[in-house]
């Protein structure tokens, strides 16, 4: 059986979809993917079971009845993930902002120690295409923010392109996991961080999407802001 699998969080990724999908199964490292839809009124679960035709052992779907955020999506694709004998399990997004090449990439980092391989848009400086200057501060400074709340060392806090060990996320009680925007990809490193297990960044160029609609909002950011001291918090009094 393939080793790996990607969860994929979809909601109204009609104009990607097929391409990401294709994406992935033609690299050849082998890979299976997992979309999770919130059922997207735009069909992508449809177009994903169309696919299912043709990739019938490689590609599944779950479709969950409402939009519950992205966090919670993940969620749902790990513990799919984790009740099959997938060795390594990532997390990327549909819209080719991550390049599906470096999959191969954070598998390595995987394969040679690592428990925790991150896509880094930071680690070797500033490696993001397409970003307004704000959007890129905002998000660069996020992790330094981030980073002096918490004690971690991660260039890249909020990144959204992840390979994890299986044995990362068995420890992890994902049944806890309370945030569901860039504070959720915070708090996945957060508790990685303190149960001791070794993360590496992997350098890549983040590219924002070309097609269809961004998902961010205040609310998700305000939610990053609070949670990581949140986080903080239930940590000193050990509640996390």
């Amino acid at each position: 059986m393939c080793k790996s699998i990607v969860v994929i969080p979809t909601y109204n990724e009609i104009e990607n979809i097929e391409h990401i999908i294709r994406a992935v199964f033609s690299l050849e490292v082998p890979f299976h993917i997992l979309v999770v839809d919130d059922n997207s009124p735009d069909r992508t679960a449809a177009k994903v079971q169309n696919l299912q035709l043709e990739f019938p052992d490689q590609l599944f779907l779950e479709v969950r009845n409402v939009k519950s955020g992205l966090g919670t999506a993940y969620v749902h694709g790990f513990q799919w993930a984790l009740t099959r004998s997938y060795d390594y399990i990532f997390e990327m997004d549909a819209d080719f902002s991550h390049n599906p090449k470096d999959l191969s990439l954070l598998l390595k980092a995987c394969e040679e120690g690592a428990d925790m391989a991150i896509g880094s848009r930071y680690v070797t400086g500033v490696n993001v295409v397409n970003w307004p200057l704000s959007r890129v501060l905002l998000s660069y400074f996020a992790s330094v923010y981030v980073n002096m709340i918490t004690g971690m060392h991660i260039s890249d806090t909020t990144a959204g392109f992840v390979c994890y060990k299986r044995e990362l996320l068995a420890a992890i009680d994902l049944k806890k996991i309370k945030f569901v925007g860039y504070a959720f990809q915070i708090e996945m490193k957060y508790r990685a961080f303190v149960k001791g297990h070794k993360i590496k960044e992997v350098p890549i160029v983040f590219t924002d999407r070309t097609r269809g609609t961004s998902k961010m909002s205040n609310s998700i950011i305000k939610e990053a802001v609070f949670g990581v001291v949140a986080l903080r918090i239930n940590k000193l009094l050990n509640r996390l």
